[in-house]
Order: C-alpha cells, then sequence, then structure tokens
C-alpha cells in the first residue's frame, strides 16, 4: 500500500490534530446509523417470519394430501403410499370442520374443530409441545371405532353394507353385483301396484298379504268374495248423490259450536319467563360430574378457553352446521351438537390459532357427518422442512390420477409468507437509502479534502506522485470512513436486537397475530448488511478521488 494509506489516515483528521475531523465523524456516524437501521429491520422482519413459521408448523403438517371428493375413504392406502417415499417421517389422518362452541352463556362462532388420530398426531404435528395445561390423555374413549355411514336407500352408492344383504356398496361409492339402480327400483314398485291393483279388481287382498300368510297361489284362482266393509256414515253424507231426499225427521248438524265457549282458566294467560324442559325430555350430561367424566376430550386454545371462560374439567358443546341437502321431506338435515370435555389447553403463541382451534377425536369428528369413516385429508411431516416442496411433488407423482391434490407448508400459507417476504425486501430496499444518503455525506467530505488539500496534492505530483497513487489515497480514505462506519454500525445494531429480546416489546396479538417483537439476530444477515455498506461507500469515493487525481501541479499553485 505505501504512503498513499499513510497519506489517507492523515487527511483523516483536522488541522488541529484531532483523532478526526468533525466532517469525517459526521460522515462515519451516518454511516453507521444506516447500517444500525438496516441490519434491526432485518432481524425483525426475520423474526416475524421465523415466528410465523413456527407457529403455523406447530399446528399444520408439512405437506398435506386432499382429495377432489365428498368422501375419503380409502386414505389408509394413501398414507401407505405417501409414508413410503424418502425424507417422510410419519403420516395421520385428520378432519377438519367448521363448527359452534358453546359453555353456558357463551357461544365462540367460527371455531375449527379438528379431528385428529390421538396416536399418529404427535408424530405428525408439535401439538403436545404447545400444552400449557393439562395432557392428551383420554381423548379416545375406550372401545371407539370409525362411524359407519348410514345406508341411503335412493342412491346405489349409501356407502354402507349390512349382513345378508346382497348389492351392498363399496366405500367409495362403487356398486357391486346384485345392487338395484333407481330405475329398476321405481319399475319393481310399479309392477307391485299394478299387481294390487288388479287383486282389489278380483276381490282378493293385496300381494303383501298373500305374501306374508304364504297363499298367494294364482292371481287369477276363484277367491271367496270378501265381505263389504262397514259404511262410515259421514262418509256415506258426502258421497251421496245430490238427488237423493234427505231424512224428514233428522235435523241438520250443527256447524257452529253453541252455549258458553270460555275456557275455564278464562282468556288471561302467561309466558313462563324461562322455558324448562324435564331430563327425562332434555338430558343434559353436563349436569351429571359421572357423565362429564366418560364424556369425550377436546383440547382448545388459550385464547379460546377465555373467551368461553372454560378450565380442564368443564363441559362443552360443540354444534356443526346444517349437514345438507336429503331427499326426505325433511329437506335438510339439522345440526348435531355433541358435548364433550376439556382435557388439555396449548398456547400457540399465534391467535389466530388460539382462538379458532379445537382438536379432538378423529372418530368423534366423524361423527359429526353422515360420511362414516371418511376424512378430510392425510398430513405428513418430513425431516427437512426445506425439501417440503420436492416431497410434494413427489406424492403428486406418485399419487397421480387427478383425483388427489398435495400441498406443502408454504403453499398452504402462501398468502401469508408472500407478504412477509415482500414486506421485507421493501423494508430492506427503504432503509438502504439511509446508507446512501450517508455515501453522499461521505462524498462531501472527500470533496471538501480535496479541495482543502489541493495544494498538497500539487506538490505530491510535482515530486512524481502518480495518478493512481493519488486515486487510492482517497479511496482508502473513503474505504476507511465506511469500514469503521460499518462496524460500528454493526455493533450498535447487535446491542440493540439484544434489548429488544430482553425487553420483550409487547405487540398486540390481535393486530399482529403474536404477543411479543419477534427479533432474530442471524450473522448471514449482519454480513450481507456490512458488505452492502462497505461497496457503497467505496463507489461514493470514486468522484472525488477521480477529481484528485486528474489534478496538475500548475492547478494546485494557480491560486498562490
Amino acid at each position: 500500500m505505501g504512503y498513499p494509506v499513510q497519506i489517507a489516515l492523515r487527511y483523516l483528521g483536522s488541522k488541529k490534530r484531532a483523532f478526526v475531523s468533525v466532517g469525517t465523524a459526521f460522515a462515519m456516524l451516518g454511516v453507521a446509523l444506516g447500517v444500525a437501521a438496516l441490519a434491526i429491520v432485518m432481524s425483525v422482519t426475520g423474526g416475524f417470519q421465523e415466528q410465523f413459521r413456527e407457529k403455523v408448523l406447530g399446528v399444520n403438517a408439512h405437506v398435506i394430501v386432499l382429495k377432489y371428493a365428498v368422501h375419503f375413504r380409502d386414505y389408509r392406502d394413501v398414507m401407505k403410499k405417501v409414508e413410503a417415499v424418502p425424507g417422510v417421517v410419519a403420516v395421520a389422518p385428520f378432519v377438519i370442520n367448521p363448527m359452534m362452541v358453546t359453555h353456558g352463556e357463551r357461544t365462540a362462532t367460527g371455531v375449527l374443530l379438528k379431528g385428529v388420530d390421538p396416536e399418529m398426531m404427535p408424530k405428525v404435528l408439535d401439538l403436545p409441545r404447545h400444552i400449557v395445561e393439562g395432557s392428551l390423555d383420554g381423548m379416545r374413549k375406550p372401545g371407539a371405532k370409525p362411524p359407519e355411514a348410514p345406508r341411503d336407500p335412493f342412491s346405489p352408492s349409501g356407502g354402507s353394507w349390512e349382513p345378508g344383504k346382497t348389492g351392498q356398496t363399496d366405500g367409495d361409492g362403487g356398486t357391486s353385483s346384485g345392487t338395484l339402480s333407481v330405475l329398476e327400483a321405481i319399475e319393481r314398485q310399479i309392477a307391485e301396484d299394478k299387481a294390487q291393483d288388479a287383486a282389489a279388481d278380483a276381490g282378493t287382498p293385496d300381494l303383501a298379504t298373500l305374501i306374508a300368510t304364504g297363499a298367494a297361489g294364482e292371481l287369477g284362482a276363484p277367491q271367496k268374495k270378501a265381505e263389504p266393509s262397514p259404511i262410515d256414515p259421514i262418509d256415506a253424507i258426502l258421497s251421496a248423490p245430490e238427488s237423493a231426499p234427505a231424512a224428514k225427521d233428522e235435523p241438520p248438524p250443527a256447524l257452529h259450536p253453541s252455549g258458553d265457549v270460555t275456557p275455564s282458566g278464562g282468556y288471561a294467560s302467561s309466558l313462563p319467563d324461562e322455558d324448562f324442559l324435564p331430563e327425562a325430555i332434555d338430558p343434559d350430561p353436563c349436569r351429571s360430574p359421572a357423565q362429564v367424566k366418560a364424556l369425550p376430550g377436546v383440547a382448545i386454545g388459550r385464547s379460546l378457553s377465555k373467551r368461553l371462560d372454560v378450565g380442564l374439567g368443564d363441559c362443552l358443546q360443540i354444534t356443526s352446521p346444517q349437514i345438507g341437502m336429503t331427499y326426505g321431506a325433511s329437506g335438510s338435515r339439522p345440526p348435531i351438537a355433541k358435548q364433550f370435555r376439556v382435557i388439555a389447553i396449548f398456547e400457540a403463541g399465534f391467535d389466530q390459532y388460539d382462538s379458532k382451534l379445537v382438536y379432538t377425536d378423529l372418530y368423534e369428528a366423524q361423527a359429526f357427518y353422515e360420511q362414516g369413516d371418511s376424512v378430510t385429508g392425510v398430513e405428513a411431516k418430513v425431516d427437512d422442512i426445506e425439501k417440503a416442496a420436492d416431497i410434494s411433488k413427489q406424492v403428486d407423482k406418485i399419487l397421480a390420477n387427478g383425483v388427489y391434490h398435495t400441498m406443502d407448508w408454504r403453499e398452504l400459507n402462501h398468502g401469508l409468507f408472500t407478504a412477509l417476504l415482500i414486506q421485507q425486501i421493501v423494508m430492506s430496499v427503504v432503509l438502504t437509502l439511509i446508507i446512501v444518503v450517508a455515501a453522499f455525506t461521505v462524498i462531501a467530505t472527500l470533496i471538501m479534502v480535496v479541495l482543502d488539500k489541493k495544494k498538497e496534492i500539487a506538490l505530491l505530483k510535482a515530486i512524481g506522485a502518480s495518478d493512481d497513487a493519488i486515486l487510492r489515497v482517497f479511496v482508502y480514505q473513503g474505504g476507511i470512513i465506511g469500514l469503521v462506519g460499518t462496524a460500528l454500525g454493526l455493533a450498535l445494531g447487535w446491542v440493540a436486537c439484544k434489548f429488544l429480546l430482553a425487553y420483550g416489546f409487547p405487540l398486540d396479538p390481535k393486530v399482529y397475530f403474536i404477543s411479543k417483537l419477534p427479533v432474530n439476530v442471524r450473522p448471514t444477515e449482519f454480513i450481507i448488511t456490512g458488505i452492502v455498506a462497505i461497496l457503497i461507500c467505496l463507489l461514493a469515493t470514486i468522484f472525488p478521488a477521480f477529481y484528485a487525481a486528474r489534478l496538475r501541479p500548475s492547478d494546485g499553485l494557480r491560486a498562490e
């Protein structure tokens, strides 16, 4: 380096032999503040990303397999195929549906009831790690079995099987041999109606009576004439011809009540203040502690427990919305209400989950909908979350039949993580402008030094200093300003981040979904920030350095 470094260090000081000049000090301070601000913001935005990813993966799996169908009853075969994919650690089925949760006079709507397998779920989700009260023991009742789907007589794909009957349906709507189609059932019913009409015309009992008594025989065989049935007087009057003369001695029937029709209690009445139904008509399992202990268990979030004012061992009622339309006269299936016992309270740290998620046994969640042993999807955990997208594509290839759809954790929360990434990029670019502003301070400082040292530069040129040497003098000076300012800024940013971690700056969980300001101090981001700051400062020295290198000895002596 030689004498250019010595000259650059000397130009950093002032004429009064101070350590640094005022201009140099302000230039270093500007760079330090810009670097510190950029480092702090990158650490905070990185902390948001890490916290959201941790919270999301705490209650969600890495890879999820869904099915484009009403029923997903072949999930066990899908689980075996997914578990065989390299990188998959564990798989488990789940059911999730919106519900309404009630405790006493308090109600929470829009709650998601997620049914999980108590044995498989801990291998896939981190829910047990977030439990703060109670445990998941007792979530599944002893001897619990998957519910059976009811048989729909109007559909050949009812999805149920009854012993001793032919024509049963398979699990996914396929019809086995011997099943009557809808048209066949209609034709058979028409034939039976015709047979009954023919039997009625012949004076014989209907076909069902003949089959039941075992004496059907041939319909055309001679039968004993049936005795005439007694005639209802009212029907006889209504069916009598208009020309028939009315009886002379019988008075016409009274069409209106006669006499005093006032009720014994009078017309004044009052409704009770509260509806009361006897226990025999409206049994409530929550009233008996013994029955509450026998109820299936649920795990709820901390925010939801405070909202409903429930604790461990309390009884909750979970109500499903209307299931859908049916072919019956009712039109729609009514909501289903079931009672559960709170066995665990979890706190994921993400208010969106702590206030909207309820976990229960898979079989209990399936019973809310008349679909039998069907699930919403299959979730899997992988050994490396950064490879979840690749594993998801491999699962898609294995299940490639157009029915299944596979998503990884980034795709499942695409909007959230995309917004966080864009926020981090925009904030970093905006705060980089602070370093650019500080670089202009470096340019102004170097130009002032060049103008102040013009005579000395001319003298150096006169005694043989090359243009390259003069150029390096000011490049070194700007580099030293940038290096010292960057080092001070990184140190200031590190101290500020540690202070934020120790202090725990509070946030509104309803707005930011987390309760404290997250800070993630990563050396990589600090190194990148320092390199960017130094490069900006070096670029800022180009113009003053070239201006000084182009000076001639006569330019420095012309003013004398």
